[in-house]
């Protein structure tokens, strides 16, 4: 069995982290997913690309991948620098501004 162990990045559509601090272990597709000829759905026979594990840790996901022979590819996330203003989300509506508001 293939997996691949990785933190995943933040949605597109929050600016928050919330959902990013855990590692997590998926399972690889065994089969290509095949289209249902009657209603259309796509499925697949594979159960393990259900299976979607979460770990505090790296070193947890690793450690639980070897116990049980899983072939796991780790996947570094690219560190994301801090977007932090000087006065903070307030400043987009301050009134002491100095130039136009645009938006």
């Amino acid at each position: 069995m293939r997996a691949r162990i990785y933190k995943p990045a933040k949605t597109a559509m929050s600016s928050g982290m919330a959902k990013t601090r855990d590692w997590v272990l998926e399972f690889a597709p065994a089969a290509p997913r095949q289209v249902d000829p009657l209603m259309g759905w796509t499925s697949s026979g594979d159960m393990n690309s259900q299976v979607h594990l979460q770990f505090d840790t790296l070193e947890a996901a690793q450690e639980y991948a070897r116990e049980r022979g899983i072939d796991a590819v780790v996947l570094k996330p690219k560190d994301r620098k801090p977007n932090i203003r000087a006065r903070g989300y307030g400043e987009n509506f301050a009134t002491d501004r100095r130039g136009a508001w645009t938006h």
